[in-house]
């Protein structure tokens, strides 16, 4: 039976050949595969490379290396994702969260008051990220959180439990269709679908995996991000924000559909990146 070291180094060259990662990509990849099957850090992994693996450790990591050849994403694999230092459990029925939606969490962050009430809606919420985020770091805030999907809506209630975010509300909804026409809120966040129905890049890498209720919308990819701009002028405070994530291309669109929809102030944000990401609009 090979050393850890050569086992790894090994399937290294197999995630290279067969998802095209690049090589530091792939040994960050099969380290955690490793890791994760012994139980222990990365750091302990690269200490005790010379070790050898017993069949049970190997059996878990074999398996789970056969699902990542397939293409299968290393969340789905684990069924968890970090973000925003929170731990979420994660399925093939939500999103697999995104550095990017950090930026959006950011700016709706600065937006909502730590020492009093502030209203907060998050549409589409899938895993739960954002209006936990936000429940987590505004406790003061109530967050409203809505998803067409019954099976997303389960997970995010589960991941609200797991980090103990008391201050969310989940409810099923296609958008705003399940909430009062009365119901207004200071803070609307969405990261809704925003890729073109026939874009290719939705069959091919972590894409295929992923639901494509999520992703796509649409023959330009702008209907979700229509809908929600010309139905939240009138569920926002007079004083209050809507904040989008969306395409890399579609900045220049969501600030001028913001704009004619009667909003103002309406600001494109880049990500880390340097790609337009969050566009934002306010009513008064």
């Amino acid at each position: 039976m090979p050393a850890i070291r050569d086992r790894l180094a090994a399937d290294q060259s197999q995630l290279v050949q067969t998802l095209r990662l690049t090589p530091h990509d792939a040994r960050l990849e099969i380290q955690l595969l490793m890791a994760a099957a012994l139980d222990v850090n990365r750091a302990w992994l690269l200490a005790h490379d010379d070790e050898m693996l017993a069949p049970p450790v190997a059996a878990r990591y074999t398996s789970w290396l056969k699902r990542r050849l397939t293409g299968e994403p290393i969340a789905y694999i684990f069924g968890e994702k970090e973000f925003y230092g929170l731990m979420f459990k994660v399925s093939p029925s939500v999103l697999i969260p995104r550095p990017e939606t950090e930026l959006l969490v950011e700016l709706a962050l600065a937006r909502i008051p730590m020492d009093r009430p502030c209203r907060v809606l998050d549409l589409g919420t899938g895993s739960g990220i954002i209006a936990i985020t936000l429940a987590k770091l505004r406790p003061l805030a109530e967050l409203v959180a809505v998803d067409v999907s019954p099976v997303a809506l389960e997970l995010a209630q589960a991941n609200a439990r797991n980090l103990k975010a008391n201050n969310v509300l989940f409810i099923e909804s296609d958008w705003f269709s399940a909430l009062s026409s009365v119901e207004k809120f200071d803070v609307i966040v969405s990261n809704p679908p925003y890729i073109r129905a026939d874009d290719p890049h939705l069959a091919r890498g972590d894409l295929r995996f992923e639901p494509p209720i999520a992703l796509a919308a649409g023959a330009s990819g702008r209907d979700a991000l229509a809908w929600i701009i010309d139905q939240a002028v009138s569920r926002i405070t007079s004083t209050g924000t809507l904040l989008l994530e969306h395409g890399y291309d579609q900045g220049e669109y969501a600030r001028a559909a913001l704009r004619q929809a009667g909003f103002h102030e309406c600001v494109t944000y880049h990500d880390l990146a340097g790609v337009e990401r969050v566009t934002l609009g306010t009513v008064g």
